[in-house]
């Protein structure tokens, strides 16, 4: 099997980490792949630091012809035999290589959680021939996504898996040396890209109500910028706040730093999953989340976490103090919550995928 993954992203969020699990597990089944991702990204960077074969191309504007003529061409030369579309934009380069000839059958991912737009290009790209499955990675998306899709025998829901070998370690204690963090005071953190549908404000909003109570607690922002970071920290400094919430940017060494937050506090307003909660689970912190998208697909209230709506501060505060106070639940769901992460292991993740690639290839092997 021959098979060519398309990504149009340009930074490293989850979607790329997924591409790079399923590429490795997939590599070990056998399956040949190719990457065809933005020249400068970071996933282009990754692969030429592991040694991946895989192709580049220049965007230049959102709509480019000629993105769909080389994907055509990619095609043809190394025979591939089914093209896996990772995004929205590579969704639409592959929709227009179809229109021009390219006959390769595609699989496409999506993991947003919000409605396929009104338009004419999207309502056709959803629905052309060349799409022979569309997988969701929570049952939330394939919801919201169901009614622009006219033939819902293409839908599928894998959810995104994590490595859960790399959640070995226990508490090393290098937030609060970094950050010269006392032992009396208690970590909560989030783990995301500093993004509009992450929803940080809330995350804000959440950290001053407990801190009216309490001032033993620091608060970490972990991720890349993704437009918001500014925004964000002029909040954080309107609220006289920035003593107590530290934004400390895009870390490579999540599974050494995790194991020593005392809450995972992940409040985003749209989650297509969130694959930041899993590795929370892995590494046995309690979880106080939104209800947002996937995110009840990974936490069953009050089974292994808490759940609150949407931008509902004042409930994340309470949940939050729950779980530091009454510490049998928050062992509970720190013990069910290493349950449940089993279930989302990148292999089995990968193991699913390949079925669909084979469904869509008429039983290939």
């Amino acid at each position: 099997m021959k098979v060519l993954h398309f990504s149009s992203a340009h930074t490293w969020r989850g979607g790329e980490q997924q591409i790079a699990y399923l590429f490795e597990e997939l590599e070990n089944i056998g399956v040949q792949q190719w990457i065809f991702c933005r020249s400068g990204s970071e996933l282009a960077a990754y692969c030429l630091f592991h040694n991946w074969p895989h192709f580049t191309y220049w965007k230049g504007f959102s709509i480019n012809p000629i993105i769909g003529f080389q994907l055509k061409n990619l095609c043809r030369q190394l025979s591939v035999d089914l093209v896996h579309l990772h995004d929205s934009h590579s969704h639409t380069f592959a929709y227009m290589s179809a229109l021009i000839g390219n006959p390769t059958p595609y699989v496409l991912s999506r993991r947003v959680d919000f409605p396929v737009k009104n338009s004419l290009l999207s309502k056709n790209k959803y629905n052309h021939p060349s799409i022979k499955k569309i997988i969701s990675v929570s049952h939330k998306v394939q919801t919201i996504l169901a009614p622009a899709i006219t033939d819902h025998t293409k839908l599928e829901v894998i959810h995104s898996g994590i490595d859960l070998s790399k959640f070995q370690y226990e508490n090393t204690g290098i937030l609060r040396k970094e950050f010269e963090i006392p032992d009396t005071t208690t970590i909560i953190a989030n783990v995301a890209a500093i993004a509009p549908h992450k929803d940080y404000y809330t995350f804000v909003d959440t950290a001053a109500v407990l801190l009216k109570k309490q001032q033993n607690l620091h608060f970490f922002i972990i991720g890349a910028d993704g437009g918001e970071g500014v925004a964000i920290q002029n909040y954080i400094n309107e609220k006289d706040l920035p003593a107590f919430i530290s934004l400390i940017g895009f870390r490579k060494d999540i599974p050494e730093i995790l194991p020593e937050v005392d809450v995972f506090l992940f409040t985003s307003k749209e989650e297509g999953l969130g694959t930041s909660v899993l590795d929370a689970l892995a590494c046995g912190v309690p979880v106080v989340a939104t209800n947002a998208g996937g995110i009840p697909e990974m936490i069953k209230h009050q089974h292994n976490g808490l759940l609150a709506p949407v931008g509902d501060s004042g409930l994340l505060a309470k949940h939050v103090e729950t779980v530091l106070f009454q510490e049998e639940l928050a062992t509970k769901f720190i013990e069910n919550g290493k349950v449940v992460v089993q279930s989302f292991d990148k292999a089995e993740s990968a193991k699913k995928t390949y079925g669909i690639y084979r469904k869509c290839l008429g039983g290939f092997v």
